[in-house]
Order: C-alpha cells, then structure tokens, then sequence
C-alpha cells in the first residue's frame, strides 16, 4: 500500500475537499488543514478513509508564521515522515477595488494567499535534509484563471494572486533539485462572494466551451502534477476558456448582461 502523503491547506470544504478525496482515490493519504471548519475537516477525513486511506485533521492560522511552522512539524509527527506534496489551497477571497484600497486589506491576503504557499514549501525543502534517492515531492499553488484574465475587482485579492503566479518559476529555480513546484488555475466552480445561485448558475458556463468546469477535474489536475515527477515551474488552466474571455469586471458582476438573448 502506497504511504505518499499530501497536504492541503483548506482542506475541509469545497475545493480543498475535492482535491483530498481526489488524492485519496490515487492512493494518497491526506492531511487535511483547517483554520475555523473543525467538523467539515473531520468530515472530509471520515470521507477519505472510506476510501481506504489515511487521514487526519489538523488546525493552523496560516496568516501566522509560527503557525505555519506548527503545522509542518505535527504533520511530520503524525505520519512519521515528509510529505509528498503540499497544495496550496486555503486562501482570502475580500472585496475591495483600486479605488477604496485598503493596505491592511491587502497585508492580509497577501499573507495567507502569497506568503504562507511560499514559506510552506520552503519548510517542506527543509524537511528534506536527511532524505537521499527520493523522488522530489510537489508544491501546486492553486491560481486563478484572473491572473491571466484580469479585471480591477477584488483588487487585492487578485494581487496576491499575480504576484503567487510570477513566483511558480521562480520558486521551481529556487528549491530544485529537491521540490518540484507547479500550480493551476481554475475558473469559476463555486458560488463566489456576493453571488446569488441563479447569478453563479449562469456565470459558471461563461467559457469557451459554454458549460460548468467539474471541481473534479481541478483537484483530478492537482493529483497529476503531484504525480508527474518531469513537471515543474508550470501552471495549468483547467477552466474551459474562461481565461481567453476578457471581461471587463469580475464575472458575477456582467452575466446578467452577457447572457441577454439580442432581440
């Protein structure tokens, strides 16, 4: 029996679930983070293990270094070796715009959603000393496909996630030999912010290919990355198009308009 394990931040609800079950399915064990969603969290691993596989919960405050530093070290506790994989998950989604930008606003997202995927896999490399003829294990940074498609709403959330976008590379440089780092960049697969269900049903087929992206397939992409030892320094778009249809302002905010049949 396979004894890889992967940890994913955010691990307890929507895609963070995804991508735990889709990992348990390929025959990983799971360490699932939480900040707040103690009984989601729990759930997923109750999840997980019907899938024969390992799982367990643990909590951290990614906007705090020490708390990050925790969480490596009772993950290497709890499964007696390093991880295989770490997917940067968990992230600060808040509204704001160019206009009333708030600096604290944009400390805080870009604490959880830029600095914490990069100190995570700077301690995953760390923990590596001692380990020899190993293949490298995985960082994937979960992107957005606004970094490729970008409007000024959610200013500083879409900052933070340009600024993990420029990193992918370079990070790859950095930890080589020894951690591969690659990230994808999903389209829209959740209710979003502000977003009313009928407003995300029709937003969610705004895309090259006018139909819903599967969260399945996000966290399906996760695992391969994870698995694919030649990758590295790569991002993947699994969106349908959605990055090659530029809109003017965020999605949740046009669909009504894009959606009128002309009369």
């Amino acid at each position: 029996m396979s004894q890889r394990w992967v940890l994913v931040t955010g691990g307890g609800r929507r895609l963070g679930r995804e991508c735990c079950l889709a990992f348990a399915r390929a025959d990983w064990n799971v360490v699932c983070h939480y900040q707040s969603s103690f009984e989601d969290a729990q759930d997923t691993c109750r999840a997980v293990a019907l899938l024969g596989r390992k799982a367990i919960a643990i909590a951290a405050d990614l906007s705090r270094s020490a708390d990050r530093e925790a969480l490596m070290a009772k993950a290497a506790q709890a499964t007696g070796r390093h991880l295989d994989a770490v997917v940067n998950n968990a992230s600060v989604f808040e509204p704001d715009g160019g206009i009333d930008f708030s600096p604290d606003l944009l400390h805080r997202q870009l604490e959880v959603n830029l600095v914490a995927p990069l100190h995570l896999g700077s301690l995953l490399a760390r923990s590596l000393q001692g380990y020899s003829g190993m293949a490298p294990p995985a960082v994937i940074h979960v992107l957005d496909q606004k970094v490729f498609n970008p409007n000024p709403d959610y200013f500083s959330y879409t900052v933070s996630k340009l600024a993990l976008e420029r990193t992918v590379a370079l990070q790859a440089q950095s930890l080589a030999p020894h951690v591969r780092v690659t990230a994808i960049a999903p389209g829209l697969i959740y209710v979003s912010g502000p977003q009313n269900e009928e407003n995300f049903q029709k937003a969610r087929s705004v895309n090259l290919l006018r139909s819903p992206i599967n969260p399945v397939d996000v966290a399906r992409t996760a695992v391969f990355l994870a698995e694919n030892e030649s990758m590295t320094g790569v991002t993947l778009c699994i969106d349908k198009g959605q990055h090659l249809v530029p809109l003017e302002r965020d999605i949740m905010f046009v669909t009504d308009q894009l959606m009128q049949k002309p009369s």
